[in-house]
């Protein structure tokens, strides 16, 4: 019981702390939100849209707003398109000028400027805008090649072609990914990452809360009462523990019910964040046992954190990595955490068949408590001047 309320008070401790409650409860959200707003399958691209009017140019406006992933708006002028995509207000405007009826029935060709940044989405829009303007000069070019043989007019040739044209065999596209059944949006696996990365940053900086309390004799003092130096380590233990794991679960819970993520099997899900949670209690006890004042573990838990994060593949998705660096990226807990969530988030795993990867966190937060649990006590017994 002593550990237990020992874990507490310094779970108590971290909630008393606005700002480090702001970093453990808003910010993760916030970047886990910007994921979203960028990967997000939510996003749906604007296109901007001038018309000078005319039937075919109206028909270009109409198959681009029956487009499917794209939000098609009419804007007055080219100057008005211009400052929308500017600001990002579209991602990418297209320009049908007043004569392009005349040019395309005319059998020139019409010049239709298109407009985007160097950044963003504007790219994959003008794919886009380009399939519309093949399918509506295919309609066209039947429509002509019908008229040049003097069957019929062009605007009744036009018309026939448009009839006929859903009964055209169609090339259907189908995206999967490479290695699982169901596609996976980047904004599920990004929280993963974000999960892996915070678990681990927010342990290593609670670890000041452990070098404070050797600081101000808080530890020696339990020891000098009728509380052994076993029960300190395990309560202190129990307090890092508490702390990680609500952060994961915190970040679990949260994503899944506001932002929608797909955790797959939540048993399998959970135990990959309680034994990565380990992870990092063993790592916060080294850390607070070995470091002299909370001014270091702030500075190098921050740089250790993001260090570990960017090779384990929180920043970057370890497939991404050359393979020398993706082996190399094994070292760290952070890879085989994310390997275990991406069988669960892509594959469906269950708990039998990421077995393997909990192993190997296990085993690395096994090691790191009992080297951190040894440096603890060595410094909790040892005399005053010494510590």
């Amino acid at each position: 019981m002593k550990a237990f309320t020992i874990g507490w008070l310094n779970l108590r401790r971290v909630f008393r702390d606005r700002v480090g409650l702001f970093f453990i409860v808003v910010f993760p959200f916030l970047i886990i939100l910007a994921i979203g707003a960028v990967f997000g399958s939510g996003f749906t691209p604007v296109v901007g849209v001038v018309s000078g009017g005319g039937e075919l140019g109206s028909d270009l406006v109409r198959r681009l707003e029956e487009t499917e992933g794209i939000d098609v708006r009419t804007y007055g002028d080219r100057e008005e398109l211009t400052t929308a995509v500017e600001r990002g207000e579209a991602e990418a405007g297209l320009i049908v000028p007043d004569d392009y009826d005349d040019h395309v029935r005319s059998g020139q060709t019409a010049d239709l400027p298109f407009l985007s940044r160097p950044a963003g989405a504007g790219a994959q829009v003008a794919l886009t805008v380009e399939a519309a303007l093949a399918e509506q000069s295919a309609a066209l070019r039947a429509a002509r090649l019908v008229e040049s043989e003097g069957l019929a007019s062009f605007d009744e040739a036009l018309g026939r072609a448009r009839e006929l044209a859903p009964t055209v065999p169609r090339v259907e596209v189908e995206e999967t990914v490479a290695g699982g059944d169901e596609p996976l949006g980047d904004f599920d696996f990004g929280a993963a990452q974000e999960l892996v990365l915070f678990v681990f940053v927010i342990s290593l900086s609670a670890s000041s809360m452990l070098i404070e309390s050797r600081r101000l004799g808080v530890s020696r003092r339990m020891l000098a009462s009728p509380t052994g130096a076993g029960t300190i380590l395990a309560g202190e233990a129990i307090g890092r523990f508490a702390i990680a794991l609500f952060e994961g679960l915190l970040i679990f819970v949260v994503t899944l019910m506001l932002f929608g993520v797909d955790w797959g099997d939540p048993v399998a899900g959970i135990a990959v964040i309680v034994v990565f949670s380990v992870v990092g209690t063993g790592a916060a006890m080294l850390m607070g046992a070995s470091l002299h004042n909370a001014e270091q573990a702030g500075a190098l838990g921050v740089f250790i954190g993001l260090g570990f994060a960017a090779l384990g593949g929180c920043m970057v998705p370890i497939e991404l990595f050359p393979p020398a660096v993706a082996t190399a990226a094994h070292v760290t807990p952070h890879a085989w955490a994310l390997d275990a969530f991406d069988a669960i988030l892509r594959e469906g795993a269950g708990i039998a068949e990421v077995l393997p990867e909990l192993g190997v966190l296990a085993a690395y937060g096994a090691a790191l408590l009992l080297i951190g649990a040894a440096v603890f006590r060595r410094r909790l017994t040892a005399p005053p001047g010494a510590a």
